[in-house]
């Protein structure tokens, strides 16, 4: 018997419960009208996800109840269509059996949970028919579920059309027991909602390891994955089915919403459409145009502000806020000092023009010599310095925070990995704003970024960076003739050791072993080392890598510890 699977790959947004019921309904919509009698939705798709510390809060689970019941009330015309939703549960049954008293009753932090759980609901014609509670519980990388969740070692298996389907939630499937035990409870398809957020090369990471479950089980999966912009993380969507020998027979694409329709004949799935693959480059300027675009569109932002420098990096962050709200949404300012080159201010100009956004420029000598002329006693007898460099930092920060508050406009920051590392930005300057785009970006994929979008067929416009840009030696023209090369190895070089030590944790020998010099090797990591007090303060940014600065990483401020190279 055939049987249609509908695949609701969708934008939630946390704490929206009636904008999230209001997204599910209207895919179960779609997909009854389709025929679908299965439909899927991601991961605490009801809540979003991550709630974090929202979890803590009873009144959460009070309200994702109120949320679980009003979408089973909207889904009952869909009549027959089972809809597995994810999300937030406080069992009140398990709270009386360890003596809470109550589902209301205080959560305690620091105390591990044994009522609140990451579950998925089946429902079918208004009613909630069964609930699975997710069994293994992420913990490392950006995860800690295991400060919000219990787990529930129980399998949930269903029947529809005389095929038997089991569901497993996101992190379950990168173990084999809760897959296994599913198969032994009778499930015949695996359906698998999952939260998996955006990282380089994730994609084939999740293939090989929903293949390896394949393997051990002889069953197809479905895997639904949400897509969209939370905070820091950007969920990719991407979801797909692969058959019982692990072929991919249907794959969405990625970063786009859509709900789609997969057919299972008895249990197989029947070829349905493979989204073409992106490159790394496409994947990751998504990444960003989608994080963007959710981050300041959930938060209510009118528009974005951005620093136009002349430079690489704030053309990228330009790009990539025009494609992700339309140029009438952002505005761009320069803040040219007299050590700024003169092509610096023409082709910033000339990018503005290209992609059509305001572009103001506010000269910053008249303010810098009104600090030099205050602090001129104080300084008495000392040269000048890097002290100076910061003042003209601070002076654009100041000028762009300004009109921020002014005008409700979010400034975007423009500094990337590499210079994030290496405290290479001022606190309180080039650091002062609201997102940091390409926080997670190093140098050298800047520029690998801005070629793709120079180049890409898929946008309207092509050719928004001038060429100059990409071809000048980097600088932040904060004193004569200054290069960033003066302060920094070889950006080549930085990006490798920084991506060794920081994303890959090799050993400074390791990374000496393979080729990288000594003395830049013990100068790079000694400068990530003494600037954490910097990224602390910085505003939080897209994650684009699987380890980046913020929840990824951890390490004190205050430390002693220097690693030697043996």
């Amino acid at each position: 018997m055939k049987t249609r699977i509908a695949l609701a790959q969708i934008n939630v947004t946390v704490g929206d419960f009636a904008g999230n019921v209001a997204k599910i309904v209207a895919a179960a919509r779609a997909a009854h009208s389709d025929g679908a009698k299965l439909l899927v939705a991601p991961e605490l798709a009801l809540s979003g996800y991550p709630p974090e510390d929202l979890l803590l809060r009873p009144a959460f689970y009070t309200a994702s109840a109120a949320a679980l019941a009003d979408l089973a009330a909207q889904l009952k015309p869909f009549t027959g269509l089972h809809v597995i939703v994810g999300h937030p549960l406080r069992d009140g049954s398990d709270n009386l059996a360890h003596g809470h008293g109550n589902a209301n009753a205080p959560i305690e932090r620091g105390v591990p949970p044994v009522d609140t759980f990451n579950a998925a609901s089946l429902i079918v014609d208004g009613e909630v028919k069964g609930t699975y509670r997710k069994q293994d519980l992420p913990n490392t990388e950006v995860f800690d579920e295991k400060r919000y969740f219990a787990s529930d070692p129980q399998p949930f298996v269903f029947e529809l059309d005389g095929v038997k389907y089991g569901v497993v939630i996101c992190e379950d499937a990168w173990h084999a027991s809760a897959a296994q035990m599913a198969k032994a409870a009778g499930a015949q398809v695996l359906l698998i909602p999952n939260g998996s957020p955006y990282h380089l090369n994730k994609e084939a990471v999740r293939f090989d390891i929903l293949r390896a479950r394949i393997r051990e089980t002889g069953i197809p999966m479905v895997y639904v994955n949400m897509v969209g912009g939370q905070d820091e993380l950007v969920f990719d969507g991407g979801s797909f089915v692969l058959d019982a020998r692990g072929e991919l027979v249907a794959k969405l694409a990625q970063f786009e919403e859509a709900t789609a329709i997969v057919e299972f004949d008895d249990g197989t799935p029947l070829a349905a459409a493979l989204a073409p693959e992106q490159s790394l480059e496409a994947q990751v300027y998504a990444a960003l145009v989608m994080g963007v675009r959710d981050y300041i569109g959930k938060n209510g932002f009118p528009g974005a502000l951005i620093g136009l420098s002349g430079g690489v990096d704030s053309a990228l962050v330009l790009a990539v806020a025009c494609d992700a709200l339309g140029a009438d949404k952002v505005r761009a300012v320069m803040m040219p000092s007299r050590y700024t080159a003169d092509i610096s201010a023409t082709d910033a100009a000339e990018m503005a023009r290209r992609v059509g956004v305001r572009y103001d420029e506010i000269a910053i000598a008249p303010m810098f010599d009104a600090f030099r002329g205050s602090l001129a006693e104080e300084f008495a007898g000392r040269a000048e310095d890097a002290t100076e460099e910061n003042i003209q930092a601070r002076i654009r920060g100041t000028l762009l925070m300004a009109l921020s508050n002014k005008f409700g406009s979010i400034v975007l920051t423009t500094g990337n990995k590499s210079e994030m590392a290496v405290g290479y930005c001022t606190l309180y300057g080039d650091m002062a704003g609201g997102f940091a785009v390409i926080k997670d970006i190093a140098k050298t994929l800047v520029y690998r970024l801005c070629r793709y979008r120079n180049a890409a067929t898929t946008f309207a416009t092509r050719d928004v960076i001038p060429e100059r840009i990409l071809t000048r030696a980097p600088s932040a023209e904060l004193r004569e003739n200054q290069t960033d090369q003066d302060s920094l190895p070889e950006y080549e070089v930085l990006d490798a050791i920084m991506r060794m030590y920081m994303e890959e944790d090799r050993s400074l020998a390791e990374i000496v072993a393979a080729g990288y010099p000594v003395d830049d090797v013990k100068r790079v990591t000694r400068l990530i080392k003494i600037n954490e007090y910097k990224r602390r303060q910085a505003p939080i940014g897209i994650r684009v890598t699987h380890r980046a600065f913020g929840r990824d990483w951890r390490y004190p401020i205050t430390s002693r510890y220097t690693e030697p190279i043996e």
